[in-house]
């Protein structure tokens, strides 16, 4: 492709309107809020220097990307902090033209280090109206239960989900690491969550195979799934996903950085969408993974061959997978359409 060619989509998916729809809280957190929180807690083994963070950020597997991305969590200690973290995600996100986004919020990670849990949800709702009220960018939550740290947290993740739903918890997920963590010992939390009109949207298939995914859409009744990359290796699964409409949420820049795709080239994208799957694009921990929504659109452009068109169905499958209202769904949609038949316009 001609490189005033890939300017020219650069800058078209830079204007374009987006709904994210996997990306997490405290790993959305930019070098400068961390060292800004880390300036807070001299006592952390984080960086207070922009640049150092930047470093920090750089991850030699799965297992010490959740080492480092936890020790950033122990940055987030009082419901001021909280607050400035998620006011100043919406912020990052407004200056990529995202509309709509639903964060996977891990409140265990910040209750059981000793964040008073209704301050939590005060902090993290004061947020999310006043960005909607500054930025136009609607916030939306998903409440996950980290699996490494077992039944416990899945019962406090539901108990607090539940007992003090905050107005924006649209949905129950599961995150962490998925080697020893069978997702099938989360039923009961989830079928609960679902009870109470949760949707079910766990992490599955990003370091382990397909399995993992069956058992995510077997035992949790997945509505989408996280990540879901390995279901590539199995063409019953595709057709099953293809066939429901199951969404998956693919975010390529990191499933390099954690390894577990060995490089961009080798990813599986392109065979997930000629199998017919519905694919959103998302950017998971942005900063950690030195990317941000913009850029991942960049690289799945890359990887699918496409061009403004392609780029905005593209666009369009994160509305539709969205827990969105029809109507704001429309309204997004509406906005693509326009930039899309805008731009193509003064072409």
């Amino acid at each position: 492709m001609p490189e005033d060619t890939v300017t020219d989509l650069h800058a078209f998916i830079a204007g374009l309107p987006k709904a994210e729809l996997h990306v997490h809280h405290v790993g959305s957190a930019s070098p400068r809020i961390v060292a800004e929180l880390a300036a807070r807690h001299p006592d952390s083994a984080v960086p207070s220097d922009p640049e150092a963070v930047a470093d920090y950020f750089t991850f030699t597997d799965f297992a010490h990307f959740i080492q480092v991305y936890l020790s950033v969590v122990d940055l987030i200690r009082t419901p001021e902090d909280v607050r400035l973290l998620t006011f100043e995600i919406a912020r990052d996100m407004a200056r990529q033209n995202v509309r709509y986004a639903e964060l996977t919020v891990t409140p265990y990670s910040s209750t059981r280090r000793g964040i008073d849990e209704r301050a939590f949800m005060e902090a993290i709702e004061d947020a999310r109206k006043a960005a909607e009220a500054e930025f136009g960018v609607v916030l939306r939550w998903c409440f996950d239960i980290p699996g490494e740290a077992g039944l416990e947290s899945a019962e406090e993740t539901l108990r607090l989900a539940l007992d003090l739903r905050p107005e924006g918890l649209v949905s129950f997920g599961l995150g962490g690491p998925e080697i020893g963590v069978p997702r099938a010992q989360f039923k009961p939390y989830f079928d609960r969550a679902i009870e109470a009109g949760l949707h079910s949207v766990p992490h599955a298939g990003e370091t382990t195979g397909p399995e993992t995914v069956w058992e995510a859409l077997r035992a949790l009744r997945a509505e989408r799934i996280g990540h879901g990359i390995s279901s590539a290796q199995d063409p019953e699964l595709l057709r099953y996903l293809a066939e429901h409409r199951i969404p998956l949420e693919v975010c390529p820049t990191s499933n390099v950085a954690t390894r577990a795709v060995t490089e961009i080239g080798l990813h599986p994208l392109k065979k997930l969408v000629d199998a017919g799957v519905l694919v959103t694009i998302n950017s998971d921990d942005p900063p950690m993974f030195g990317t941000d929504l913009n850029s991942e659109y960049d690289v799945a452009a890359r990887l699918l061959g496409l061009d403004e068109r392609g780029v905005a169905e593209l666009a369009k499958n994160a509305v539709e997978a969205s827990f969105l209202d029809q109507a704001g769904k429309d309204r997004i949609t509406a906005e693509i359409d326009a930039w899309t038949e805008s731009w193509l316009a003064q072409g």
